[in-house]
């Protein structure tokens, strides 16, 4: 704040009269002690309003720090809050690693047990989606096993004395033999000697391909009528 001039004292008047007159050029005292005023000092009301203007200043400056600062510190607990509920949900992570003790799980290695239990669960729930596929075979062909044991348990309601006619063993070893080469024939044509990994893999896929009750059913009526054929 700037000094305020100190104001100039007026001298008395002298008394008006005979031999005390006053010279009516001189300004009165009212004028100079304004003039004083006005040459040598600045008006309160400025000085305040630079005060307040400074005050707002700073205070502003003041609110944007700390609105940073909270805004900063609610972003460090979200994290801290996301790697606690990662340390509760993935298992690895509570289980006791002897190599740091009881010491804290770093950020890094939290990060790195749920990456891998991550791809833990991509395997499991790959395995498990190929054992439902394996399932859902299964039962198709439980389902076609149904249909032609019901088919021939119906035939023989309808003809309940169409078996009484015995056959020989040379019949049934017939039978077994027409089946046995039409799936030689398959197996001779798709398995491959090259190695014995080859051999495995081979003898896996002709089994299911062509061991399908579908394809066995075929092969079992194609014999049953060339059989039927050369009997009757």
């Amino acid at each position: 704040m700037r000094e305020v001039a100190p104001v100039p004292r007026v001298p008395p008047l002298p008394p008006s009269g005979p031999g005390g007159s006053r010279e009516d050029s001189s300004p009165p005292a009212r004028a100079k002690v304004e003039y004083a005023y006005s040459d040598n000092s600045l008006d309160p009301d400025d000085e305040d309003s630079d005060y307040h203007q400074e005050s707002y200043k700073e205070s502003y400056k003041d609110r944007r720090r700390r609105a940073h600062t909270q805004a900063e510190q609610k972003r460090r607990d979200a994290i801290k809050r996301g790697y606690d509920d990662l340390q509760t949900i993935v298992p690895t992570c509570q289980q006791q690693d002897f190599s740091i003790g009881s010491q804290k799980l770093s950020k890094a290695i939290v990060l790195q047990k749920t990456i891998d239990y991550i791809q833990f669960l991509h395997k499991e729930k790959k395995k498990q989606e190929e054992e439902v596929s394996t399932l859902r075979k299964d039962v198709m062909a439980l389902k076609i096993m149904k249909v032609n044991y019901e088919q021939i348990v119906k035939a023989h309601q309808d003809n309940p004395h169409e078996g009484e006619d015995q056959v020989s063993d040379q019949v049934k070893f017939n039978v077994f033999q027409g089946i046995m080469d039409a799936l030689f024939q398959s197996f001779n044509a798709s398995i491959s000697m090259a190695s014995f990994q080859e051999l495995s893999a081979c003898v896996f896929s002709w089994i299911e391909e062509h061991c399908k009750p579908q394809t066995l059913r075929e092969i079992v009526i194609g014999v049953l009528h060339q059989l039927k054929n050369q009997l009757y």
